[in-house]
């Protein structure tokens, strides 16, 4: 196969150098990659992105094909605009003969198959974009040669497998968005101090997560959707910079550091761990949404949630009254959401006769009080109002 790549290369090299395509300016490498990949990927039906790829004339002028001399620089497969047809067929090994490429992205379509390894030849990529495809095997990890590579975006594909030590290893990754795949064991340490973005959500991923391994240039942490153990409390307090914070539905355990609650963030969410303990801000949270629904934390509920927009505290083991300030705020609608049930809560001062707004949502039931006024709950809160007596007396005792 290289034999005959070879040759091609070369005949091509002698009909440019006599004249025979006086309008081709490309290098004859390029070229013949160029031919390789259009001939294993097809237009999806809609699609007419390949219309343009009419290898008479100069490929520098192709569709998604930029180029800077003789060499192309950025490959981007398919039309760009969101709700086009995309692509289908596979990413031919060709791809890596493209030696000054900095950007691949192909946009979302049937590309199948594996990942060539072949990319890891393209020394120059900075960007690897190739999402919402069913794209299946490993992420090679010979990925981490690219030392460049800035961002890799390979989510909402079938791969399999872990994440490399390599690909943690390069040095100047700013993005890693690999969601919505099956990848399997741990989270590799990241030595990237401009990392700002990871999203791994939707993964079948295990173990814990070492305090060193993720960098302080976090902007945006998304593990939700794993199978992932251990505390986060060490974790968190070394990212001060997170404006995006979502590690629900894995099996983290221990508490929580006050200061996640001061993060500058618009969505916390922690809900379906095992996280315990109580629940403390220091200043007053500014936070939009609030989710620790599903965990274990206890102790009475603090003032300083009350300014919480939509706050889920449902299915812990929360005790005591309800603050009145969580009661002026719904009254007023300044709360939207305010989810109480299945703790063990005693009481909240609010009248029966009390006119919750129409914005607003109120669930207490399933706890130690009789709920002095009946609102609309999930149908998951179930039908019980209050929790058995018993129960109630084994807590508190």
């Amino acid at each position: 196969m290289m034999m005959r790549f070879t040759k091609l290369v070369w005949c091509l090299m002698f009909l440019l150098r006599f004249g025979f395509f006086t309008e081709a300016i490309l290098d004859p490498v390029d070229f013949l990659a160029l031919q390789a990949i259009r001939k294993s990927l097809d237009d999806l039906p809609g699609s007419k992105f390949f219309e343009s790829w009419d290898f008479t004339s100069d490929p520098c002028g192709f569709a998604g094909v930029y180029c800077n001399g003789d060499k192309v620089i950025s490959l981007n497969l398919g039309d760009p605009r969101a709700g086009s047809p995309g692509l289908s067929g596979r990413i031919d090994p060709a791809i890596g003969k493209l030696s000054a490429l900095t950007e691949l992205s192909i946009v979302p379509g049937r590309i199948m198959g594996a990942l060539p390894a072949t990319i890891s030849q393209l020394k120059d990529l900075r960007f690897l974009a190739i999402s919402r495809n069913f794209i299946s095997g490993e992420i090679p990890a010979s990925l981490g040669e690219v030392r460049g590579l800035r961002t890799l975006d390979l989510s909402y594909n079938q791969l399999t497998g872990t994440i490399s030590p390599s690909i943690g290893s390069l040095p100047e990754l700013s993005n890693l968005i690999l969601c919505h795949n099956h990848l399997t064991g741990s989270i590799p340490p990241f030595l990237s101090q401009t990392l700002t973005r990871i999203d791994l959500k939707r993964n079948s991923l295990t173990g814990s997560i070492s305090p060193a391994s993720l960098p302080p240039s976090l902007q945006y942490l998304s593990l939700a959707w794993n199978q992932l153990t251990g505390s986060v409390y060490h974790v968190l307090l070394r990212l001060n910079q997170l404006n995006y914070l979502d590690l629900s539905l894995n099996r983290f355990t221990g508490t929580i550091p006050a200061r996640v609650f001061a993060f500058p963030i618009t969505n916390l969410q922690l809900q379906r761990n095992f996280f315990f303990g109580l629940i403390q801000p220091a200043n007053q949270v500014t936070i939009s949404t609030v989710d620790l629904s599903y965990n274990r934390f206890s102790g009475g509920i603090s003032p300083l949630l009350s300014s919480v927009e939509n706050l889920y505290l449902n299915s812990n083991r929360f005790t005591g009254e309800v603050p009145a300030s969580f009661v002026e705020r719904l009254l007023s609608a300044n709360i939207q959401t305010l989810y109480l049930q299945h703790n063990f809560l005693t009481g909240i001062q609010i009248s029966p006769a009390a006119e919750i707004p129409v914005s607003s949502s109120l669930c207490l039931q399933y706890n130690c009080m009789v709920p002095p006024l009946q609102t609309p709950c999930p149908l998951k809160a179930g039908p019980q109002k209050t929790r058995p007596t018993t129960q109630c007396t084994e807590w508190r005792g």
